[in-house]
């Protein structure tokens, strides 16, 4: 990275964050300490749950972008949000900023694709099945006809989330993650892979990887990946 002035230092991960008040889990990207690197939130206020599936209706680019910058002028290296649909403003925010961003788990589809057999397709898990289309796809790479599978609308994993119902316990959460999952590996048996859109899913991933016999890809191998290229590790 070029060098340049910062006010805090060994936090190469600044993360955008949906103003929320559910509870995120380990393995959550915003709970700290999922982890194994410090990392550095800010809450874009003006950025809702309820919103976030229309951003294509909204101006919320600007608040990402002031959020952003707070977070680049502070210290991190690159930028990560909370929120897979913000897809739709990853080429906005990477010509826009000094640092790299990386802003939705779908950015991983491409490679997902390409270590599978070319006869498999990658599946896509998302909050909202009607609304992850268009945009919010092809800003990804995604082709049209990927298989998409959205939480029910009327589950409590999707309640908690809109409602900020922290009530709800975890195991009742991955019970109706699970049987989304299984359902939607039952009506396309040609799965190779599954990539998780919403960040609130990847505390289910090992159990939907046990359950379905398929490799996961969501925030955290994301984030993940994104910080090995910040901050190689040193082996000599």
């Amino acid at each position: 990275m070029a060098k340049r002035t910062k006010t805090y230092y060994g936090v190469s991960i600044g993360i955008l964050m949906v103003r929320t008040r559910f509870r995120r889990f380990p393995g959550d990207i915003g709970n700290a300490e999922t982890w194994p690197f410090p990392v550095q939130y800010r809450i874009v206020e003006e950025a809702t749950p309820r919103g976030m599936t229309r951003i294509h209706e909204q101006s919320l680019l600007e608040p990402f972008k002031r959020a952003a910058r707070e977070l680049i002028d502070g210290g991190v290296n690159g930028i990560t949000t909370t929120c897979g649909f913000l897809s739709h403003y990853q080429r906005e925010l990477a010509d826009w900023s000094p640092v790299p961003v990386a802003a939705s788990s779908l950015l991983q589809y491409p490679l997902a694709a390409s270590v599978i057999a070319s006869h498999r397709k990658v599946g896509i898990l998302t909050f909202d099945g009607a609304a992850l289309k268009g945009s919010y796809l092809e800003s990804a790479g995604i082709p049209a006809g990927t298989p998409v599978a959205g939480m029910p609308p009327d589950s409590d994993f999707v309640r908690a989330i809109l409602d900020d119902d922290d009530s709800i316990p975890f195991e009742r959460l991955r019970d109706e993650v699970l049987a989304v999952a299984n359902d939607f590996q039952r009506h396309h048996p040609e799965l190779g892979a599954l990539l998780l859109e919403c960040t609130n899913l990847a505390p289910f991933s090992a159990d939907i990887a046990d359950a379905l016999g398929l490799p996961v890809f969501d925030t955290i191998s994301l984030v993940s990946w994104f910080h090995a290229g910040l901050r190689p590790r040193r082996f000599r």
